[in-house]
Formats: structure tokens, C-alpha cells, sequence
């Protein structure tokens, strides 16, 4: 089975504690392998969580202001 990644991307004041709270909840879905929260100096205000998925990403309810993407692993070393 294929692995899979999603990033979903916050920005502004409230991002950190809404992806936060996102990525407290992905553990609980089908599928799931691993998740971070991600920030840099260099992009202030922006924040990614990153999460790592056993086959195809589910169905995932972003908050509102969030915007997400799914990529599937098509080579790894």
C-alpha cells in the first residue's frame, strides 16, 4: 500500500493553538502514522502540520482559515 502525506497550513495569530488542536485529533483515524507541528523564524505567522498516512489520507475536517494538501510517496530512501 502506498504511503501518503498531508500538510495542512495555517496563518495569522490563531494558527498555532487551531492546528494545535488539529493535530491532537489525527491519531484517532484510520490510517494514521505520524504528525508535527511545524514553525520557522524565516516564515513568521505560518504554521504546517505534517502528517504521515498508511495508504490514502481519510477524509480530514480542516478548520475553518486552514488550507490542506495531499501528496502521495512516490520514491524514498
Amino acid at each position: 500500500m502506498a504511503s501518503h502525506v498531508h500538510y495542512a497550513e495555517g496563518r495569522g495569530d490563531h494558527a498555532l493553538s487551531i492546528l494545535r488542536r488539529f493535530l491532537n485529533g489525527l491519531p484517532t483515524l484510520p490510517g494514521f502514522v505520524s504528525a508535527e507541528l511545524l514553525w520557522s523564524a524565516d516564515q513568521p505567522g505560518l504554521y504546517l502540520v505534517m502528517s504521515r498516512w498508511d495508504g490514502r489520507v481519510p477524509g480530514l475536517a480542516l478548520p475553518e482559515d486552514v488550507r490542506g494538501w495531499d501528496f502521495e510517496t512516490v520514491d524514498e530512501r
